[in-house]
């Protein structure tokens, strides 16, 4: 049988019952040795989110605390990263740090216009699954999708804890930002030699408690998700961010991570859409584990956020592995669009290619790219491409991008490339040869630019929404 905590949607919504949250002692309280290495900045939001989430005996929600126990001694050693540090070198984060952050409320009353059409969805509001807005009736047989604290007790939680088993080390403050604050964790599990592909799993993030733009508030969220596809296993997932009911110029913060572990010859399709509020923070962690001679396509679309960061780190974990990376990213005033991804490849045969895209439309609009692909020792016979290229559009626009590559194997095909450019004169000649207008040129080059990736998109239903959505948005500026 499928296991499934989310119940079909109804016109009728009943308003959710949360019990307030146990008071503890403090972040600080409990490990005084090293409260003198901290932040001052980062414990006050760590002691301010201890404070918002709630602590569970159930022996299902020991995923979770694994993570908040692991992130909690994290915190006290990681500072608030400035231009110092080469990871945000280019990324400003003043905009975080001069707000007073507080935790995002719970979703109490949850509106009918949260709703959606798709088929097969999950939604998250600040953080929580809630189960009057999800419903999957195609959920395999033996699979899971629901909070994890629904999971039922016997192999199927078996599974998951070995899957999660192995903590990520390697991750910034903002990854451990999430993991200490996370309220709840939505889990997706595909049994082995199951398939969910002909219509896809929606991942819905919504952003609900906001504060008014200008007023120094930023409501923080930290939804957290794990998806373990098993072997011979497929799955399609199109995850989307958002702020709903908030305005499109309020403020909040969105901290999410998704992890995905795709298991011996399994495949995992991933259309991943980040369309905050333009006054919102979105930063978020991608973290991929694949076994060997199994396949991760992932095709993402940035347009939101006044500061929107995304840390992208894949694993090839076993030989004759395929990962294939597309991101079109659009930067409008006073906007930063950053993508920071990290593969690792250390087996033979590994297989990856990446391409990134940005537009930069406004004089205050930023972008970072900032691709590594290391390919170890024993990654002989890898063929690894990585490409970046970028449109700016207006006077004093800023690209920053450094496509690298470590390759410490002898026996490889790798290459990299970048190029930073306004459109050519000699396009544009050749549409005002033919009558076309100057304005109309621009716009039919500039949404060209991006329909590359755009076009990677598996599904037309989400394919012609998502381009009629960027195309509205590159016209308008």
């Amino acid at each position: 049988m499928a296991y499934c905590c989310c119940s079909n949607f109804s016109s009728t919504l009943a308003p959710l019952r949360l019990r307030p949250p146990p008071r503890r002692k403090s972040i600080a309280a409990a490990n005084p040795a090293s409260v003198s290495l901290s932040d001052p900045f980062v414990l006050d939001i760590a002691d301010k989110l201890e404070d918002s989430v709630s602590t569970s005996s159930s022996s299902s929600f020991s995923l979770l605390q694994k993570l908040r126990d692991s992130s909690s001694q994290s915190l006290l050693s990681q500072r608030w990263p400035s231009p110092k540090d080469e990871l945000y070198r280019f990324t400003d984060t003043s905009f975080l740090k001069s707000s007073q952050i507080l935790p995002a409320s719970p979703p109490s009353i949850i509106s009918p216009s949260l709703s959606s059409s798709a088929s097969n969805i999950i939604t998250l509001v600040d953080g929580h699954v809630v189960p009057a807005l999800s419903k999957i009736p195609s959920l395999p047989a033996g699979a899971f999708a629901g909070s994890a604290a629904d999971i039922p007790p016997g192999a199927l939680y078996e599974n998951l804890m070995a899957a999660a088993g192995e903590l990520f080390h390697n991750g910034d403050l903002f990854w451990n930002l999430n993991g200490f604050g996370a309220p709840d964790l939505a889990v997706v599990y595909i049994p082995d030699g199951e398939r969910m592909i002909d219509e896809p799993l929606h991942l819905r993030f919504c952003a609900v408690d906001a504060a008014e733009a200008g007023s120094g508030r930023l409501p923080l969220s930290n939804p957290r998700v794990l998806v373990v596809v098993g072997k011979q296993a497929e799955l399609a997932i199109v995850e989307e961010h958002l702020g709903v009911e908030s305005g499109e110029g309020n403020s909040y913060w969105s901290n999410s991570v998704v992890e995905i572990v795709v298991e011996e010859g399994g495949k995992v399709s991933h259309s991943y859409v980040q369309k905050q509020s333009v006054n919102a923070a979105h930063i978020k962690w991608t973290l991929v584990r694949q076994e060997k001679r199994s396949s991760y396509e992932l095709v993402e679309i940035s347009t939101g956020g006044k500061l929107s960061r995304h840390n992208l780190h894949v694993q090839q974990l076993g030989p004759d592995t395929t990962t294939e990376l597309s991101a079109f990213h659009v930067a409008q005033g006073d906007q930063i669009q950053d993508l920071h991804s990290k593969l690792v490849l250390d087996h033979p045969r590994g297989y990856s290619r990446q391409l990134h895209k940005c537009i930069v439309s406004h004089s205050t609009g930023h972008v970072v790219f900032d691709g590594n692909i290391k390919v170890n020792r024993f990654a002989q016979q890898t063929d690894a491409g990585q490409l970046t290229r970028t449109l700016l559009l207006a006077p004093r626009a800023t690209a920053n991008v450094k496509p690298n590559l470590q390759i410490i194997a002898d026996d490889v095909k790798c290459s990299h490339g970048a190029a930073i450019s306004d459109l050519e004169e000699e396009q544009l000649f050749y549409f005002q040869a033919r009558g076309i207008d100057m304005k109309t040129a621009r716009d039919a080059l500039v949404f060209s630019f991006g329909s590359e990736i755009l076009a990677r998109i598996p599904f037309e239903s989400y394919r012609k929404s998502i381009s009629n959505q960027v195309k509205e948005l590159l016209t308008r500026s």
